[in-house]
C-alpha cells in the first residue's frame, strides 16, 4: 500500500506559474505542498500586439512534470491546470493552434464595450451572464476580432481557455471547464449553457463553443507522447476549477459562511459564496460578477486591481536603477506616513500605463491631493487604497449577504503581506483571517483529490485544508478610526 499519493496542480497566473505537488497521507488526513518548479509566464509583442508565450509556458509545465516524476514516480495520481481567467487560444479544424493567445491587456479591446452595448444594453448583458463589465473580458476580445478581422477567429474551430488549452496538450481532450468558461461574459450561470442571445446578437460563431464540462471531471490522461517526454506514467487529467480564483475559494481555512472571501494577488478579488446568482439592477449597479464555482457555488465578487499596482511600480524602479525585493516593498510602507495621498485603484489610467507611479501622482494633482514624494510614500498610498477599496466593496457586499459579515478569509500570495492583512482588518473593524498563499494550487489539488475518491466533498477538502496549513488572525485595533480617509477616498471614486 502506498503511505502517500501525489496530486499536481499547474498553477497559472498573470505573472508566474508553478507545478505544484500536493502529498496526501493514506489516511486522507493530512496534506502538504512542495513546489516542484516556478517559471514566469511571459508575454511578448508582435506587430504591435501583446501575447503570452504560450510555447515557452507549456516547455516550462513539462520540465516541472519530468521533475515530478523524477521526485514522486509512481506516486502520482493526477494532473490538473488552472489558471488566469477570459483568455483563450484559436483552435483550427486540424486540433492547431492559431497563433498564440493575446494579453487580456492587449489594446484590441479599447472601445469594444460601447460597440457591443450598441447591439445589446447594459442591463441584457447582465441579465444573461451577471459578469462585472471589464474591458477585457473575453466577450470584447472576440468580437473585437469578429468586427475588426483581428487574429484568427475566423478560421478557428473551436476557442479554448488557458487552462482547457494546457489540459489539451497534454491529454488530447478538448473541453471548455464551467468556471474558466464564466469568466467570458458570456456563460448563463442560470442555465448553465452559452448564452444564444449573446452569441446571435454579436454574431459570434456558435461552433467555437461547447458544452462545457463540470469541475472535478476526469477527461482523460496523460497522452503518449508527453508521458515519454516526461516520463510521467499513465496519469489522469483532471478538469479542476480552471479559474485560479475559483480554485482559490476551494481551499478556504473553514466552512464559516458569515465571512466574506478574497484571493489577493495582481487582482484583488473580494466577495461570497452563494447558492444562487444575484443578476438584479442593484448587483449590475454595484459591478459584481457572478462567477461559477466549484459544486455549483456562485462567487459573487468584484475584481479590484490589487498587487498589478505594485508590480508595474517595480518594474518601472528597476528599469532606472532603484530595485526592491517584496518585503523591502512592504518595510518601506511600513515606516511611511499612513493615509496621506489615496488612490482608486479602479480607476482606468492604471490598466496598463507605461508608468505607473508617473499615473499614481497624475491622480492625486487631478484630485487636489499631494503628490508622493518618495518611493515609500507611492507603496504606502497603494496599500492604503487597496484597503480602503477593500473597505468599499466589503460593506456593498453585506446587503447581499443571508448573513451579517463577521470577518474576511484573505487568501492566495497576497495573504503574506502582514502589514496589509492588519491595515484591512482595522479598516474593516472585522478579523482578517488569512488561509495559504498558495490557496490556488491547493484547491486546485483539493479538486483532484475529491475526483479520486479519496474525500467526498467540499467541506471534507476545506477542513483538511485547516489541519494541514497554518493560518493567522489579524484583529482590528482598538481606537483606531478612518472617517477622515474614507470620506477622502470615496469623494473621488470613479474620479
Amino acid at each position: 500500500m502506498k503511505q502517500s499519493s501525489v496530486y499536481l496542480a499547474i498553477d497559472l497566473g498573470a505573472t508566474s506559474g508553478r507545478v505544484m505537488a500536493g502529498i496526501l497521507k493514506a489516511d486522507s488526513q493530512s496534506l502538504t505542498l512542495e513546489v516542484v518548479n516556478r517559471f514566469p509566464t511571459s508575454t511578448t509583442r508582435i506587430n504591435g500586439s501583446l501575447h503570452w508565450d504560450i510555447l515557452g509556458i507549456f516547455n516550462s509545465i513539462k520540465e516541472g512534470l519530468k521533475e515530478a516524476s523524477r521526485l514522486y514516480g509512481d506516486r502520482i495520481e493526477s494532473v490538473g491546470v488552472d489558471s488566469w481567467g477570459v483568455d483563450y487560444a484559436s483552435i483550427d479544424s486540424n486540433g492547431a493552434m492559431l497563433g498564440n493567445p493575446f494579453h487580456y491587456r492587449d489594446s484590441r479591446t479599447d472601445g469594444m464595450q460601447t460597440e457591443v452595448q450598441k447591439r445589446v444594453s447594459r442591463e441584457a448583458i447582465y441579465a444573461e451572464t451577471g459578469i462585472q463589465f471589464l474591458f477585457f473580458n473575453t466577450i470584447y476580445q472576440l468580437y473585437s476580432e469578429i468586427s475588426g478581422n483581428v487574429g484568427a477567429i475566423r478560421s478557428a474551430r473551436r476557442i479554448l481557455f488557458i487552462p482547457d488549452l494546457i489540459s489539451y496538450w497534454l491529454s488530447g481532450s478538448i473541453h471548455q471547464e464551467r468556471t474558466i468558461a464564466s469568466t467570458s461574459q458570456l456563460l448563463n450561470p442560470k442555465t448553465g449553457a452559452w448564452s444564444e442571445v449573446l452569441l446571435e446578437s454579436l454574431d459570434l460563431l456558435p461552433g467555437l463553443f461547447m458544452p462545457v464540462v463540470e469541475p472535478g471531471t476526469v477527461v482523460g490522461g496523460i497522452k503518449p507522447e508527453i508521458q515519454k517526454e516526461t516520463k510521467l506514467g499513465e496519469v489522469s487529467l483532471v478538469a479542476v476549477a480552471g479559474h485560479d480564483t475559483a480554485s482559490a475559494f476551494v481551499a478556504l481555512p473553514g466552512n464559516r459562511s458569515d465571512y466574506a472571501i478574497m484571493s489577493s494577488g495582481t487582482w484583488s478579488l473580494i466577495g461570497l459564496e452563494l447558492k444562487e446568482p444575484r443578476l438584479g439592477k442593484e448587483a449590475l449597479g454595484d459591478g459584481f460578477s457572478n462567477e461559477i464555482g466549484y459544486n455549483g457555488t456562485v462567487r459573487f465578487l468584484k475584481n479590484i486591481c490589487g498587487m498589478w499596482l505594485i508590480e508595474e511600480c517595480r518594474r518601472r524602479w528597476a528599469a532606472i536603477g532603484r530595485l526592491y525585493e517584496y518585503d523591502e516593498i512592504v518595510a518601506m510602507a511600513e515606516a511611511s506616513p499612513r493615509m496621506q495621498s489615496l488612490i482608486d485603484p479602479d480607476s482606468p489610467e492604471f490598466a496598463a500605463p507605461e508608468d505607473m507611479p508617473a499615473s499614481i501622482a497624475a491622480f492625486c494633482q487631478r484630485t487636489g491631493q499631494a503628490e508622493p514624494e518618495s518611493d515609500a510614500a507611492f507603496v504606502r498610498c497603494i496599500f492604503d487604497s487597496l484597503a480602503l477599496k477593500y473597505r468599499y466593496v466589503f460593506r456593498r457586499l453585506g446587503a447581499y449577504s443571508p448573513e451579517p459579515l463577521r470577518g474576511l478569509y484573505m487568501l492566495s500570495g497576497g495573504a503574506r503581506n502582514r502589514l496589509l492583512n492588519q491595515l484591512t482588518a482595522d479598516v474593516l473593524g472585522v478579523p482578517v483571517v488569512t488561509g495559504p498563499a498558495e490557496a490556488t494550487a491547493i484547491g486546485n489539488i483539493a479538486v483532484q483529490i475529491i475526483a479520486a475518491g479519496a474525500l467526498e466533498s467540499l467541506s471534507e477538502a476545506r477542513t483538511l485544508v485547516e489541519k494541514s496549513f497554518e493560518s493567522e488572525v489579524f484583529k482590528p485595533s482598538d481606537g483606531d478610526r478612518f472617517d477622515d480617509a474614507v470620506a477622502r477616498f470615496e469623494k473621488f471614486l470613479g474620479s
